[in-house]
């Protein structure tokens, strides 16, 4: 089995799971991008515009998203996108302890067949969901390579900060200036 069809059997899990939908008409977002990424970028939970679509990070959000990878030189299709959460929690609320628990192995799943060199934590869910000895202070933590059980990590500030807090944009922006450098410091330890 390919890992494009390994991705495609999880995807269909996800859509199959009745206890991780909210409602019954949800849509499913279990992630998009290149099955042989080098980089996994990981939200918390598809929002009314990824709902409607499908898709991850299409709203006002993934457009930023879009403009950062732009700005190292990536686009979408380089990478895989996916969130903690695989249906948008009512009134787009923060996902529950127990919701992240259970559809937390989907996401583990995609990672084990992805196998990338960096998965980066958009937003303190994501990463709280993977590395919860963090705590959820991700200000502490955005821009700093993490490595743990030889898996490196990356925690963002989840791009819809930027659209709030206009000081944030540039904060997002240097840390995503980092990951090319990160990039080149991951692959030289594994050579």
């Amino acid at each position: 089995m390919t890992k494009e069809e390994a991705l495609q059997e999880v995807a269909k899990r996800i859509a199959a799971c009745e206890r991780c939908k909210y409602s019954p008409n949800q849509n499913p977002v279990p992630g998009e991008g290149n099955p042989n990424a080098e980089i996994m970028f990981v939200g918390e939970a598809p929002g009314a515009k990824e709902n409607e679509t499908g898709r991850p990070f299409v709203g006002a959000a993934g457009k930023f998203l879009s403009e950062m990878l732009n700005s190292i030189g990536l686009e979408r299709q380089d990478v895989f996108i996916g969130n903690v959460i695989k249906y948008q929690p009512p009134g787009n609320r923060d996902p529950l302890p127990d919701e992240i628990s259970f559809q937390l192995p989907f996401l583990l799943k995609q990672i084990a067949i992805i196998q990338p060199l960096l998965i980066c934590f958009l937003g303190r869910h994501a990463m709280n969901a993977l590395l919860p000895e963090l705590g959820l202070v991700i200000s502490r933590a955005h821009g700093q390579l993490i490595e743990k059980d030889g898996q490196h990590y990356l925690p963002l500030y989840h791009p819809a900060a930027a659209l709030y807090n206009g000081s944030m944009r540039e904060t997002l922006l240097e840390d995503f200036a980092k990951i090319p450098a990160y990039m080149d410091e991951i692959k030289a330890k594994a050579e």
